[in-house]
């Protein structure tokens, strides 16, 4: 029995002194707050024997992220406007190839958006509606892409940077067989090359 109560105070021990030390070995809390910047507080500036030159990382990281956040900005502003130039097709009449007074002003805001853009190219492409043969709307297209292309090109866009190509009456924007569907699909679209 002697020796169960030793073993037993023996063990209490043990507890007692491991609990003390976990708590000794416990982490300091670090301050978080944090330190203000050397110009703030004298160090490096002009006459402290500082190089004014120099700024401080925190405000270097500012002008990087601000940087950054501009060039990020402009990127998705230019996504945009070429995402509105490709979605903004021209439209002709039935067996028709000549631009519309609003095929033209619309093609006058591409040809502002080329010029700004010079590094980019562009595919127009052709489109009837379904009436008609697969070789004649192939030419019709045709005719109606390059409509468009020479019209570009007396707005001063190089004729290297437009590419044309006929669907004919294979690319339908709306299937149906009514007169809104039919007009639909008599269109040029544009495709920005980068």
């Amino acid at each position: 029995m002697r020796n169960r109560a030793a073993t037993g105070v023996m063990v209490l021990i043990f507890v007692v002194s491991s609990m003390f030390w976990f708590a000794s070995c416990a982490k300091k809390q670090v301050d978080t707050y944090e330190s203000k910047p050397k110009a703030e507080t004298g160090e490096g500036a002009v006459g402290k024997g500082g190089d004014a030159g120099k700024q401080s990382s925190s405000e270097t990281i500012t002008e990087l992220s601000e940087a950054e956040r501009l060039a990020k900005q402009k990127e998705i502003e230019s996504a945009n406007k070429m995402s509105v130039f490709e979605s903004e097709n021209i439209y002709f009449e039935f067996d028709k190839s000549d631009l519309t007074p609003e095929a033209q002003a619309i093609l006058k805001k591409k040809a502002a958006f080329l010029q700004q853009y010079p590094s980019v190219s562009l595919l127009i492409a052709g489109n009837c509606d379904q009436r008609g043969t697969i070789e004649y709307n192939l030419a019709l297209g045709e005719r109606r892409a390059n409509a468009a292309q020479r019209f570009l090109v007396a707005l001063g866009i190089s004729e290297d940077r437009i590419k044309t190509i006929s669907y004919g009456k294979e690319r339908l924007a709306d299937p149906a067989n009514n007169p809104v569907a039919l007009s639909l699909n008599r269109r040029d679209t544009f495709t920005l090359l980068r």
